[in-house]
């Protein structure tokens, strides 16, 4: 069960989708749920995915898990993080991006 504020999915940058997706399924067998020509998840202990967008920064997105996603906004502005991109949709759910007070930047998703 999903709960809220616990790490739930890991974004990883590729400059290269196939070579990435050749790579991880050689070396340790991985497969892959496609999702357009720039994202490929992958299920492996922990669900996460493979982000070839030259608009996404090139470093790892930790993701959290919130049921309530605005609830879960304001928590994080009222502690201190600033918001890098307000809630919005994307396949599977609606997300929102975040600055800690260190400037690691994180994602919180819901899937409503």
């Amino acid at each position: 069960m999903r709960e809220d504020g616990k790490l739930d999915y890991l974004e990883l940058p590729a400059t290269d989708m196939a070579q990435t997706k050749d790579f991880y399924t050689k070396a340790f067998g991985w497969t892959f749920v496609d999702y357009g020509p720039t994202y490929a998840a992958f299920d492996q202990g922990l669900d996460g995915g493979f982000d070839a967008d030259a608009e996404r920064t090139k470093t790892p997105l930790p993701v959290l898990y919130a049921h309530d996603l605005e609830a879960m906004q304001a928590k994080v502005e009222a502690a201190g993080g600033t918001v890098l991109k307000p809630i919005y949709s994307f396949p599977g759910g609606r997300r929102f991006h975040f600055a800690d007070p260190a400037g690691t930047e994180m994602a919180v998703w819901s899937e409503t």
